[in-house]
Formats: C-alpha cells, sequence, structure tokens
C-alpha cells in the first residue's frame, strides 16, 4: 500500500541519507508530516519482469516514471515535475541504493543501478523534504535490499516474453555464524520493440553485514555491464506512418552506448549509550561509458564540435557521518519523544571526458559511419559537494513537529586538454550554493484521520552535461547558468478505516530561475535559466480489502506551466534566442493527469492470484512551444500468478498480458529534441511469462 511516511533507519538498509526517526514503518507512516510512498518486495517482485522499475511504481502519485523502450538512454522520471527536461538518464530525482547515491554530485543518475530480484522495498519521497537529501533532490527514489538472515533461502527464476526479452536471475541468502550474506545476480537482454534497439546488461550485487551488540557494520559490492543500441525518437511524420520503425538515422551511425560499473560501500552504526548514536558510510565507484551518437559528419568539421562519439571514464566516492539522538520523556509534564540528528556528507566525481568523430575519411565524403574516427574533445572533469545538516523532531500522541536544514555547496571543474586551431583553452569553473529548511507539521484528528503539512526551500544545480556546452553549442563550462531555486509547500489529509487506507495530498511549488533548453540538435544541448515556473497539483492515493479483491489506486493531477516569458533557439549553433515562449505555456514531459487502478483477486477455491491493471496517462507536451504533443492514452493489463509448495521447496509461475487492446501510443518523449524526433513508441500487446524455483534452509 502507498502511504505517507518518512525516511527511517531501519534494519535492511544503510545509513539513509535523512533520519527523522527510527520508528517501525506501519507506525511512521501515519504519523510524519512527509509525502512518502513505501512499495514492498511483494509488489516490486510478484507476477512482475523484475528488469524496470517502472513496472511496480506506477502506483506511486506524483511520480511519472515512464519505459522508453530504449536502455540506452534509461526511464523518462520526474516527481512533481522535477526531472522531467531529462533527455537521458535521470536528474532532479535523487536516487540511492542501501543509502548509498545512485546519484553522481552533480544531479544526474541511473535507474538501472537497481538490484529489484533483492528489494525489501522501495521508498519515494515526495515534496519539501526531499531537499534534505541535498542539492537537485525534487524528489528521492531509494531503495532497500534483503539483509540475508536465517532462516537461509536460494533463489533462481527465469522469465522471457515479447520482442525476445529473457532475464534469468539468482539471489541466496542467509547467514554464516555472526555474517549476514545476501546475493543477487541477474543476466538480461532483449532484441528491443524496435530495429536498432537491443540491450543486454549483466550485474551482480554482493552484501555482507554483520551485527553486534551496540551496532552493525555492512559492506557492500555492485557491478553493472551492459550494451545497448539507440533507436533514437520519431517525428510526428515517421511515427504516423510507423511508430515502431527506427529513424533511418539511427542504423547509418549504428547509433549505441556501452557502460561497466563497478561500485563498493561500508556503513557503521555504533549505539554510545543514552540514546545517542553513531552513523557513518563511505562509498567509491567508476563507470566507463562509450556512446556514439548521430551528429552528421558534416557538422563535426567546426572547430569547436567535440565529435559525435563520447568516451567517459568517471570515478566517483562519498562520506556521510551523523550522529543521532533518541529518547523517550514520560514524566507527567512532558510525554513525547525527541530525536535530532546533525551531519556531514560529501560526495566528490572525477571524469576524463574525450570526445571523437563518429566517422572516418573526408567529412563531405565519409569512408565509413558510426565508428570512431579523431579526437576532437579530451578534458578532466570533477564535481565536488560538501553538505551539513541538522534535523529535530518532537513527536507525541497527538502532535509531531519536525525542523531541518542542509547547506549545499557544489563546485564544477573542467580542464581542457584539447586546444586547437579555433578551439581555445576551455577550462574554468563554476560554484553553487544554497541552504534548504523544511519545516513539518502533524496533527491527530481522530484515531481515523490525520492532517500534516509541510514546507520548505529546494536548490537545483545544473548537471556537467548541463553546463558542457556554452550557447554556441561549443564545449567549455557554460559559466552563465545559473542554479534554479524553489519553494515547496503541502497540505494533506491520511485516513486509516477497517478494510480501507487512503492519503490526499494538495501541493504547491515555485520555482525561480528555471533551467530550461536553450538549444537541442544533433543530441547535443545547451541551457538556459528561464524565469518562474508553477507546479500545483493533487495526489490521490487508496487501498481497499473487500473479500478476495484488493483495490490499489492512485490518481495525479498536476498543472505544471512557465510563469514567465522567455525566448528559446531553433536552431544550432544559436546566435541570439529567437522564438518566444509565452508565460503560461506547460513544462514539456509532464502529464496533466495520471490514474493508476489495480484489482488483485485471490479466490478461496483457485491457488492463484488474478490481476488487472488500468493505466492512464494524460497528454504530454514535447517541447517549450507546445507546438505538438504526446496523445493521452489508457491501458489495460491482465496478469496471473500462481504457487506451490513442496516441504521446504516453492514452485512460483506468472503469465501477464500488457497492453491487452494493443493500443498504438507513445509510451515517452524526447523533450525539446531540436530535430523533431519526439516520439518513443509504447510497446503493443505483448505477452510474458516467468517461473521460479525457491528452496528454504529452516
Amino acid at each position: 500500500m502507498a502511504q505517507s511516511t518518512a525516511p527511517t533507519a531501519r534494519e535492511g538498509g544503510f545509513l539513509p541519507p535523512v533520519v527523522i526517526t527510527g520508528t517501525a514503518p506501519d507506525r511512521q507512516r501515519w504519523l510524519a508530516p512527509v509525502s512518502m510512498d513505501i512499495v514492498e518486495d511483494e509488489e516490486i517482485r510478484a507476477g512482475q519482469l523484475q528488469v524496470n522499475l517502472s513496472e511496480s511504481l506506477g502506483r506511486v502519485p506524483g511520480l511519472v516514471i515512464l519505459n522508453r523502450q530504449n536502455y540506452a538512454q534509461d526511464l523518462q522520471v520526474s516527481i512533481r515535475g522535477f526531472g522531467a527536461r531529462s533527455t537521458f538518464g535521470v536528474r532532479g530525482v535523487r536516487l540511492f541504493v542501501d543509502g548509498i547515491p545512485a546519484s553522481a554530485p552533480d544531479g544526474q543518475g541511473q535507474a538501472a543501478n537497481y538490484p529489484l530480484g533483492s528489494a525489501q522495498r522501495i521508498e519515494i519521497i515526495r515534496g519539501p523534504y526531499a531537499a534534505l537529501y541535498g542539492s537537485s533532490a525534487g524528489g528521492v527514489i531509494a531503495l532497500y535490499s534483503n539483509e540475508g538472515n536465517l532462516p537461509g533461502s536460494l533463489r533462481a527464476g527465469v522469465a522471457g516474453g515479447a520482442d525476445g526479452l529473457r532475464r534469468v536471475s539468482t539471489q541466496a541468502e542467509g547467514s554464516m555464524g555472526s555474517l549476514n550474506y545476501a546475493l543477487d545476480a541477474s543476466d538480461f537482454a532483449t532484441d528491443g520493440l524496435r530495429p536498432q534497439s537491443a540491450a543486454s546488461r549483466d550485474s551482480g550485487y554482493f552484501k555482507l553485514s554483520r551485527p553486534y551488540d551496540d551496532g552493525r557494520v555492512v559492506a557492500i559490492i555492485n557491478r553493472q555491464i551492459g550494451s545497448a543500441q539507440d533507436p533514437l525518437g520519431l517525428s510526428r511524420a515517421e511515427f504516423s506512418a510507423n511508430p515502431y520503425q527506427a529513424t533511418p538515422t539511427a542504423k547509418t551511425f549504428n547509433t549505441r552506448k556501452s557502460f561497466d560499473q563497478t561500485q563498493v560501500g561500508l556503513a557503521w552504526e555504533h549505539r554510545l549509550g543514552g540514546g545517542h548514536r553513531f552513523e557513518f558510510m563511505t562509498y567509491g565507484g567508476q563507470r566507463a561509458v562509450t556512446q556514439y551518437q548521430a551528429i552528421p559528419a558534416t557538422t563535426q568539421v567546426a572547430a569547436t564540435s567535440p565529435g559525435g562519439v563520447i568516451d567517459l571514464d568517471r570515478s566517483y566516492g562519498g562520506v556521510n557521518a551523523r550522529w543521532r539522538l533518541d529518547r523517550q520523556f514520560d514524566n507527567g509534564l512532558l510525554t513525547g519523544r525527541l530525536t535530532a540528528s546533525a551531519g556531514i556528507a560529501s560526495d566528490r566525481q572525477d571524469e576524463r571526458r574525450r570526445g571523437f568523430e563518429n566517422f572516418t575519411g573526408p567529412a563531405a565524403n565519409p569512408s565509413a559511419l558510426g565508428i570512431q574516427g579523431r579526437l576532437r574533445r579530451d578534458e578532466n572533469n570533477s564535481a565536488t559537494t560538501v553538505d551539513p545538516y541538522a534535523q529535530l523532531e518532537w513527536e507525541s500522541t497527538d502532535w509531531t513537529a519536525t525542523a531541518g536544514v542542509r547547506r549545499s555547496s557544489v563546485r564544477f571543474t573542467s580542464t581542457d586538454n584539447y586546444i586547437a586551431a579555433g578551439n581555445p583553452n576551455d577550462s574554468g569553473s563554476s560554484e553553487y550554493s544554497g541552504t534548504m529548511p523544511v519545516l513539518g507539521l502533524r496533527y491527530r484528528l481522530s484515531d481515523a484521520m490525520q492532517v500534516y503539512a509541510s514546507t520548505g526551500m529546494g536548490f537545483e544545480t545544473p548537471t556537467l552535461n548541463e553546463v558542457a556546452y556554452q550557447a554556441s553549442g561549443a564545449t567549455g563550462l557554460n559559466s552563465q547558468l545559473a542554479a534554479s531555486r524553489s519553494r515547496s509547500s503541502e497540505v494533506g489529509l491520511r485516513g486509516r478505516h477497517v478494510g480501507l487506507a487512503w492519503t490526499a495530498t494538495a501541493f504547491d511549488i515555485r520555482t525561480d530561475n528555471e533551467i530550461v533548453v536553450l538549444s537541442n540538435t544533433g543530441g547535443r544541448s545547451t541551457f538556459q535559466n528561464a524565469g518562474r515556473s508553477l507546479r500545483q497539483g493533487l495526489e490521490l492515493s487508496a487501498e481497499a480489502q473487500w473479500g478476495t479483491v484488493n483495490v490499489t489506486s492512485a490518481l495525479t493531477l498536476m498543472d505544471a506551466t512557465y510563469s514567465d516569458s522567455f525566448r528559446t533557439c531553433t536552431v544550432s549553433p544559436c546566435a541570439a534566442p529567437t522564438l518566444v515562449i509565452p508565460a503560461g505555456n506547460r513544462i514539456p514531459g509532464i502529464p496533466a493527469r495520471q490514474l493508476f487502478v489495480q484489482l488483485a483477486w485471490e479466490p478461496k477455491t483457485v491457488p492463484g492470484v488474478f490481476t488487472m491493471e488500468v493505466r492512464h496517462v494524460g497528454p504530454i507536451a514535447v517541447n517549450d512551444a507546445n507546438s505538438d504533443e504526446a496523445g493521452a492514452y489508457t491501458v489495460v493489463n491482465l496478469g496471473a500468478r500462481f504457487q506451490q509448495t513442496f516441504g521446504p521447496w516453492q514452485l512460483k509461475e506468472f503469465v501477464r498480458i500488457d497492453n491487452l487492446t494493443n493500443r498504438v501510443y507513445a509510451g515517452s518523449v524526447i523533450v525539446n529534441e531540436g530535430n523533431g524526433r519526439y516520439f518513443e513508441a509504447a510497446a503493443g500487446r505483448s505477452a510474458f511469462v516467468g517461473v521460479e524455483l525457491v528452496r528454504r534452509f529452516d
């Protein structure tokens, strides 16, 4: 059930970036003045492919998470409109796995990092309190994996279906003496929905923990390698003619991406007595990416062009140290619970970014396309953050009051190693800083109903990718690009009754210096600051049990518009923006409405669970000019899952049919794509099956 709660320090996860209290999940959902949803392990895995976050998070209000059917560009993710401008990866939304950031210090992240096969829960934070996770945190998606303890278990599963999709995975959990372990390994591949969209990914996740009398130590290692072709988006004409084609340019340049990532982490928690606790987390990793883009050879002959092949080698790491106090008072005059925390987090990424031509021979008549040619870019970039923070909470039977503040300082530096005629030294640096205070209040109206409200300020820096190009399209930090700042408020009601739990939240977000696209052409974007923007909306979620039927629903209504007019470019390079974007235009990438309804029927006479999902998404503007949009759609998905037990063995099977009516629609859009190739087709009617064998060791 998706309900409101707050970040906690429960068993099963690493040190969370923010702690409000350490109470149990059900109690905390009810008492905290924060908008947050929890999706549990059964909802994540049962009857699901366990490949993409979008499979199980559609039930979360305020969250847009769309499958691009393009594994070279990741999912399209935004929370209350934050992150909607991203054309690839995830930005504006902070990602965590067991407390370790899956987002870089500059705010860019990858949703593919999540080990869904061993997930214990996924927590999604919306609203003002997300800012306490750092800059560029318009929302937070945090996965916590299984801890591993007795009794142990071993799981092995396979799944497959439409478009040649296949997934093989195994999970092992248990204890060896005082050590708990959890292992998750998976292999995924697909032929792709469209030509030039095949992908493969191998993942491994190992977690080792050792509890002791006054605390515990946890170590994690995560390894992932993969490759994916990129079919690019389709123009309106191409989409209308055949939504399941790839634009010819994708095949001409063999657009594709490969990556290799390894990450390790260590956390330590120790109780000091008197309700005091010390917590420490550190992590580090390496990520290498090579990507071939569809940039015409003649475009790359400009002296300042960085070419059409990206070669990125990044190392990253960070620490988070925190003191916590958790104390209960019951002296007649003062009855309640006081929790406090203070700490400092610091993260750093260092990368070597090179660019090569994606052709050989003369640009006017290349001898080959889609292969690595001459070096055109070579620079060393870094991003560092230093964030002190503090929180205080008082909780009694009727009231919860919380206050927190985080100060974020972000610094980007770039050292240019490629200097040639017409391409000067573009070395430079940019600094951003902001203070993010938040306040929250919860009041018990009755045993069955709570009202809550929170307000705060957010701070979003551009990513290194967004400052990597100047207005002209040349490489070099865009020092004119400022951070955006937002003021966010929400008020909500939540209730629980026999067989029913529900939440209703209204929010208002006002942003200054909104970061928007200046130009986007040839796979390269430049950015600028517009004026103000406004996001207002209503989120409703409910879960009801009627006999053998469980109903889960979520509705989001959102009005996201630019409050001030601004100018943007229609071509690149752009000497001066000429296209006026009027005030009142919709912010692209954000649907005005979303609805999710799931019926799960578990009949007493048949050993199985049968589900029907209805998902509706409203129209989505494709660009700031609102010149086109992806149309609204409604799809129906059916599923069934079964389980048999044979002593210590369990056999689980599932079958599902997505898009039962074979609706043809654009499942996502590439926002402000300069060539007008905005549209990414969703899959038609698709069938999938899976089986899992479980052995428990009691």
